[in-house]
């Protein structure tokens, strides 16, 4: 499996916020400082939906950064690898570090993809939008739930 260097991998990532959105952003709590225990839809995502929307080099793009176990080229290697992810992290970190990383690290590379303040260099077409929606942040977490050791 070839992997992209942090450089590439960095220069791709403004190509990955495509977006369908809601109105307004939906409330959520953060808890003990590194988990979301509640889900933005009030209902699971659908895990099929959220690896199509993981492996979408135009939407969630978590190929940039990451090795998945998926069958894809171009895999990057600047993030965690995925596999296994569900066997670390519990629902609520996982949704967490999907919304907003940057609360658990200000200085990680990875983009908030619930956010719509404090940006920089933000796309005018996407000003005032998340990059995923809560109900794509859902089916990722589901998604990332089915990848245990």
């Amino acid at each position: 499996m070839r992997r992209l260097g942090a450089i590439i991998v960095s220069a791709m990532l403004p190509v990955a916020a495509s977006v369908a959105f809601a109105d307004e952003l939906v409330k959520f709590a953060v808890v003990d400082d590194n988990e979301i225990r509640e889900s933005l839809t009030g209902k699971p995502g659908n895990p099929e939906e959220g690896r199509k929307a993981a492996a979408n080099r135009g939407l969630g793009n978590c190929l940039a950064c990451h090795v998945m176990p998926i069958k894809e080229d171009l895999q990057g290697d600047v993030g965690p690898d995925l596999k296994g992810v569900a066997s670390r992290l519990k629902e609520s970190e996982l949704r967490l570090r999907l919304v907003n990383p940057k609360l658990l690290n200000p200085q990680t590379a990875m983009p908030a993809f619930y956010r719509t303040d404090g940006l920089n260099r933000v796309r005018k077409d996407m000003e005032g939008k998340p990059i995923l929606t809560a109900a794509q942040i859902e089916d990722i977490v589901a998604y990332l739930l089915t990848l245990k050791e």
